[in-house]
């Protein structure tokens, strides 16, 4: 079993003096990723580590960290590279980006290379749609790949060095990746010095500079308030529009003279309800809540032809028969 180091051990008793006494086990993730930087994956020393320090039984700890796919159960290579082969990314080649590595690199998802440099991951969706095809290397990300330049990629890993990505800070090793989803600043020289938005992601601010689209009253120089000073103007606001109310309409108790010439008292007229609560009210009477035993919509009657027609026909009865049964019921 593995001894984690004092290092470890002490950034442990960081992570967890962030939370309240009585929350403690919300430290489960950061402290996750912290044995994750120590040893490549959640081993189970990492598991019961993390149940020893908070408290926790193991069963409880290996229950979140199968959950969460970031979390590695079996040992991974320094760069996780991850390719996008979900809808879009695929039609635009992602799928034969994903074939190309894996021949090239002669592993299948979720296999290391034998020189421990590169584990490979089919991934579902990498949320960069308007980038594809994607892949990423420990979370950062290259867009616009195809099978060449990836291949491009994982050999300049493999040789040692470290591809820039097409946004974001330089390359980390996973293990350097996990100590910052810990919670810890990035020492490396440079680390956060380079880097920047795609164009995709900046199309919508230049087509509104160019066609002079802005927010009405919007003054990019306004500093950003203080919660205090947020609060203070949110309750000037909500008193302006509760003083800006129109008085409620009382009934008139004018008399008015009656048939019989006698006065009688009528009432105001009052505001039929509106849009939203006909909508509402129409709503709960059209649609009667689900019993326990059918589905909302399908009546008891239906299914029970429906079973009976498809008896008939496993039976060998003839459409004439089926329909015949349909008819009487």
């Amino acid at each position: 079993m593995s001894v984690f180091t004092d290092e470890t051990r002490e950034r442990a008793r960081e992570i967890i003096a962030r939370y309240p006494a009585d929350r403690s086990r919300s430290a489960l993730l950061p402290l996750l990723h912290l044995v994750q930087a120590e040893e490549g994956y959640v081993s189970p020393a990492g598991v019961t580590f993390c149940a020893e320090v908070l408290g926790l039984n193991k069963a409880q700890v290996g229950a979140v960290a199968t959950f969460y796919t970031m979390y590695k159960r079996k040992p991974t290579g320094d760069f996780l590279v991850s390719v996008c082969t979900n809808t879009m990314c695929n039609v635009l080649g992602g799928q034969e980006v994903y074939d190309t590595l894996a021949e090239h690199l002669g592993v299948g998802h979720d296999e290391t290379t034998a020189d421990g440099t590169i584990t490979l991951e089919h991934a579902e969706c990498l949320a960069a749609c308007d980038y594809g095809p994607v892949m990423t290397v420990n979370y950062d990300f290259f867009d616009g790949v195809d099978a060449s330049t990836a291949v491009g990629v994982v050999d300049e890993l493999r040789a040692g060095g470290r591809p820039m990505p097409t946004r974001g800070a330089r390359l980390c090793t996973l293990k350097e990746m996990a100590v910052q989803l810990a919670g810890f600043a990035d020492e490396r020289d440079g680390a956060v010095a380079d880097g920047g938005p795609g164009e995709p992601t900046l199309r919508g601010l230049l087509l509104a500079q160019q066609h002079g689209v802005s927010v009405p009253g919007f003054d990019p120089n306004t500093p950003i308030r203080s919660k205090a000073e947020a609060d203070k103007a949110a309750a000037e606001a909500k008193a302006k529009a509760e003083a800006a109310k129109p008085a409620p309409v009382e009934a008139s108790t004018a008399p008015v003279k009656g048939g019989d010439g006698a006065s009688a008292k009528v009432p105001a007229e009052t505001s039929p309800p509106g849009d939203a609560q006909k909508a509402e009210s129409a709503g709960v009477a059209a649609n009667a809540p689900a019993g326990d035993r059918k589905p909302a919509g399908d009546s008891t009657g239906a299914q029970e032809r429906n079973l009976n027609e498809a008896s008939a026909s496993a039976g060998g009865a003839t459409s004439a028969d089926a329909n015949e049964t349909g008819a009487q019921k």
